[in-house]
C-alpha cells in the first residue's frame, strides 16, 4: 500500500473526516461541495457520511 496521501480515499468510508487534508478532498468531490459547504454540513448532521449524503441532497431539490 502507497503512502502516498495524495492518492487515498477515507480511512472508514461511513465517516467524514476533516482532519486529512486527501480525506477533506476525496468528500468534497464525492459531494460536488465546497469544504466550507461540507464542514457545514458536518455541523449540522455529524460526521456520518450518509446523514451528510441525504442533507446535502435535500437541500438540492428543495
Amino acid at each position: 500500500m502507497s503512502d502516498d496521501k495524495e492518492q487515498r480515499g477515507p480511512q472508514d468510508a461511513s465517516r467524514v473526516a476533516m482532519g486529512e487534508d486527501y480525506e477533506a478532498r476525496y468528500w468534497t468531490e464525492r459531494f460536488g461541495v465546497s469544504r466550507n459547504r461540507l464542514e457545514e454540513a458536518v455541523g449540522a448532521v455529524g460526521n456520518g457520511a450518509d446523514a451528510i449524503e441525504a442533507y446535502l441532497s435535500g437541500e438540492r431539490t428543495a
